[in-house]
C-alpha cells in the first residue's frame, strides 16, 4: 500500500477533530470546585474581560447583532440578579423556570440588561438523594446558590441570601466597583417577564431603591414593605443588610415584613417603586385574568397554572416538526 494514496474520509475526521476534543477537554478540567460553588463568579468574571471603565463596571457585555458586529460590544444599561427562592425537592419546578427565563434572554434584552437566574437553596436539611441531584444541577447549569441556612423563608434564609451576596461577589468582582445595580428575590411560583422588569427599571434610582408590591390598603407611594412574592434592592442596601448587626439581630420572621422593617428602622429605602397592580396572584386561565403590562403572575404552585401563564405571554409557541400523516 502506498503512503503517497488519498487519505480516507475517517483519517481526516480524526484530524480535524481531535485537536478540538483536546481543548475542550483542557477547558472543561480547568474549572474549579469554587466556580462550580458560585456561579455568581462566573458573570462577575465574565465582565472583567470586557473593557475597564468605571461607569460600567460589572456588566457582559451584549451580543453582537450579526456576524459582522464590531469585536468590541457595549455594555447593556443595567444588571440585575434575580434569585429564585426555592427547595432542594423541587428538581422538577427548577428545569421549568429554567427554560421559562432562558427563552427570555432574547438579544434585544441582552442588549438591555444582563439579568443573571440563579437558585437559591438552604444546604440544611438536605436529604442524599437531593443533595446529589442538586449537585448535578450545580455542575450542569452553573446556576444553583447553596446558602448555609435552615431551609425556611421565615426563619432567616432572606437575610442569608442578602447578607452573604457581597462576600460571594467580592473576589470575582474585585476592582470592577458593584457587581449588579440590583438584586431580586423571588417566589419559585412566581413567574417574570424580564423585559417588562428591565423597562421599569430603566430610570428607577440606583441607590438606596427598594421596588416590589405594595399591599393596596397601604401607602402606595411608600409602602412599609413590599410583598413576598418578588421584590428588589438596589446593591447599596444588599451591602448594608450584610454589614448590619441590627439586621443580623432581626433576621427571624415573616420573611417580606422584617425586610420592610429593616429598612424602615435603619432609615433605608427612601426610593420605593411600588409596582401594584402588575405583579399580582394567578386568577384563571382566562386572558382577561392577566394584564397586559404585567411584570409578574405568582401563585403557580401546580403545573397547569405554569401551563396558562406561558402560553397566555406566547412562551410556548411550538410548530409542528412532524411530517408523519395523522401525527
Amino acid at each position: 500500500m502506498s503512503y503517497l494514496q488519498k487519505p480516507s474520509y475517517y483519517t481526516v475526521s480524526l484530524i480535524v477533530l481531535l485537536p478540538l476534543t483536546l481543548l475542550c477537554l483542557t477547558f472543561l478540567l480547568s474549572l474549579s470546585p469554587a466556580y462550580l460553588s458560585n456561579p455568581l463568579a462566573t458573570a462577575a468574571a465574565a465582565s472583567r474581560c470586557v473593557g475597564s471603565t468605571t461607569a460600567g463596571a460589572g456588566r457582559i457585555a451584549a451580543p453582537a447583532a450579526d456576524a459582522g458586529a464590531s469585536s468590541v460590544q457595549r455594555r447593556p444599561g443595567l444588571s440585575v440578579l434575580v434569585g429564585v427562592h426555592t427547595t432542594a425537592r423541587k428538581h422538577s419546578r427548577r428545569h421549568l423556570i429554567r427554560m421559562a427565563y432562558a427563552l427570555q434572554q432574547t438579544p434585544a434584552l441582552r442588549a438591555a440588561a444582563r439579568v443573571d437566574v440563579r437558585f437559591a437553596l438552604c444546604a440544611r436539611p438536605m436529604p442524599p438523594e437531593h443533595r446529589a441531584f442538586v449537585a448535578l444541577e450545580a455542575r450542569a447549569h452553573g446556576d444553583v446558590l447553596l446558602l448555609d441556612c435552615a431551609e425556611s423563608a421565615d426563619r432567616g434564609k432572606t437575610y442569608t441570601y442578602f447578607a452573604s451576596l457581597p462576600a460571594m461577589l467580592a473576589a470575582a468582582a474585585a476592582g470592577t466597583g458593584r457587581p449588579y445595580d440590583y438584586v431580586m428575590k423571588v417566589d419559585d411560583d412566581t413567574f417574570l417577564r424580564l423585559d417588562a422588569l428591565v423597562e421599569t427599571l430603566r430610570d428607577a434610582p440606583r441607590e438606596d431603591m427598594y421596588y416590589g408590591v405594595g399591599l393596596p390598603f397601604y401607602d402606595r407611594a411608600f409602602p412599609p414593605y413590599m410583598l413576598g412574592m418578588g421584590y428588589l434592592l438596589s446593591w447599596d442596601l444588599v451591602q448594608w443588610i450584610a454589614g448590619s448587626d441590627m439586621v443580623r439581630r432581626e433576621a427571624i420572621g415573616a420573611e417580606d415584613v422584617t425586610t420592610g422593617n429593616w429598612l424602615n428602622h435603619g432609615n433605608k429605602a427612601k426610593n420605593r417603586v411600588n409596582i401594584i397592580p402588575r405583579m399580582y396572584d394567578y386568577k384563571s386561565a382566562k386572558a382577561e385574568d392577566f394584564l397586559e403590562n404585567t411584570i409578574g403572575v405568582h401563585q403557580l404552585k401546580e403545573d397547569i397554572r405554569w401551563a396558562h401563564t406561558l402560553e397566555h405571554f406566547n412562551l410556548t409557541r411550538l410548530e409542528p416538526s412532524s411530517k408523519l400523516p395523522n401525527f
